[in-house]
């Protein structure tokens, strides 16, 4: 079998359950923003011990992504044929982030102002990731996708990112006092 298929040379790409979009719509640069935030947790990944608790959280992410590129692929005309958790972003999994973001919080003590990324490569990466899900949740915004959880869940996903990374960093938190006096940024 081979990688190229041709069929996007005229410029489109196909969607799940048929349909051609050019390959600039804004369905597929929600799509592309998600890619790359989804590359961006694998690099987070890579930098975390094997098995740990935050890297096998993250494998766990990344498949989610997958079903929420789905839900995006999607041309609303066949939305009907999403399945939940499966092409379609659920309630359930919006809740599954927002239960690891409170466990995680309990590991460590939060930083009270503004980080200073950049305390171990782990929690670099992780913070780089975060900023690629916020891209793709900015993007996802724009797309009009009424009853969809997917920016929902772009939000509550950055923050488990950001709480992660701080997380990795262990108990010494850096953090800036030059900001203007608010407290810790997870980048709104």
């Amino acid at each position: 079998m081979r990688i190229y298929t041709k069929r996007g040379d005229d410029g489109t790409t196909g969607l799940l359950f048929g349909g051609r979009v050019p390959k600039n719509a804004k369905r597929i640069e929600v799509n592309g923003a998600v890619d790359e935030a989804q590359a961006a947790l694998g690099v987070a990944r890579a930098e975390l011990a094997r098995g740990s608790e935050l890297a096998d959280l993250l494998v766990a992410i990344e498949r989610d992504l997958w079903v929420l590129m789905a839900e995006v692929a999607t041309a609303p005309a066949n939305r009907k044929k999403l399945v939940g958790g499966q092409s379609l972003v659920t309630k359930e999994m919006v809740a599954a982030l927002e239960a690891r973001i409170d466990e995680l919080s309990e590991h460590t003590s939060m930083p009270t102002e503004f980080v200073v990324p950049g305390e171990n490569p782990p929690s670099a990466a992780l913070d780089v990731a975060r900023t690629a899900v916020r891209r793709a949740e900015r993007v996802a915004v724009s797309l009009p996708m009424p009853g969809s959880l997917v920016v929902q869940y772009l939000n509550r996903l950055s923050d488990l990112v950001w709480t992660m990374a701080r997380v990795a960093e262990g108990a010494d938190h850096r953090t800036a006092r030059s900001g203007p006096g608010r407290p810790t940024t997870k980048g709104a």
